[in-house]
Order: C-alpha cells, then structure tokens, then sequence
C-alpha cells in the first residue's frame, strides 16, 4: 500500500482504480444494449448524439495534448509536466469528461434506463478517481492550486455547468 497524504492510501498503486473503471466501462456497451426502455427514442437520441460528439471532442483532444503524460493511474507519471494548453486550458480532465459523457450518451442512444444508472455509477466512480488525482497534482505540481482555481473541471464555462 502506498501512501499519499496521511488521509488517503493507494491500494496496489492506484490498480484498483483502474481495474474499476474498466469493469464500468465494459459493462455500458452490453447493458444499455440489453435493458432498453419504453421512452420515445427520438429526444434521447439527439442527446445521446450531442454527448457522444462532447465525449469524441474532449476525449481525442485530451488524448492529443497530454502526450506522454497520459496514464490510467490517478498518480502522475514520475517526471511528467502539469498540461494546461489546449483542451487543458478549457477544462482540467477532459478524458474523465469524456468518459462521463459517453456513458450518458451511450444509454441515452439505446433509451436505456439500465445504462443510465450504469453512467451514473461510473460518473461517481470517475469524480472520487479525480478528486483523489487532484490531491496527486497538488503535491506534485506547484502551480495545480491556481490553475484548478480557474480552469473548471469536466465542462468548459461556455456551457455554464463547471463545477471547481
């Protein structure tokens, strides 16, 4: 176990969380699929399309401007730089972003209300891993406290829904 803050422990070096992220992750395409709902599909779908179009911008995007720096691990590589250009400047987790939309419109593109607490379940998985990268970042890099102060988590401030 290793330790962060005399508050939080990594169990097996942050695996753990990994390894839960890819059991949500794997389980959205099968289920929302298999437990569809009887709502009127037409709404659900544009919404769907709207966030999976959200999630394919912010994910490649992040992807493109972390480079090396990318890891699954909330722990930042050894050696890595704190990004905030590009999409990083927008929004300070835009893969997690990503991924919250996704599962959102994945359900809502099969009007499942099954996938739905699925995306949910794997949107509060994913806020707990960021909080707890967070308190990574702001060991690690001086500067994370102010960027987080002005760059809002998970939607940039033209959508008016950031949260600090």
């Amino acid at each position: 176990m290793k330790e962060l803050t005399p508050h939080i422990a990594i169990v097996g070096g942050g695996t753990a969380w990994v390894f839960g992220q890819m059991l949500l992750l794997a389980a959205l395409p099968i289920i929302a699929p298999w437990m569809r709902g009887r709502w009127p599909p037409a709404l659900s779908f544009g919404l769907g399309a709207v966030l999976m179009l959200y999630a394919a911008w912010t994910g490649l995007s992040g992807v493109r401007h972390l480079g090396r720096n990318r890891t699954p691990l909330p722990e930042p590589r050894s050696g890595g730089e704190l990004v905030t250009t590009g999409i990083y400047a927008l929004l300070r987790h835009p893969l997690n972003a990503s991924m919250m939309a996704m599962g959102f419109g994945w359900a809502l593109l099969w009007s499942s209300p099954a996938g739905l607490a699925l995306a949910l379940a794997l949107t509060l998985f994913l806020h707990a891993k960021t909080r707890l990268e967070e308190n990574f970042l702001r060991t690690r890099f001086a500067g994370y406290a102010d960027y987080a102060r002005g760059v809002p988590r998970y939607f940039p401030r033209f959508f008016n829904l950031s949260q600090s």
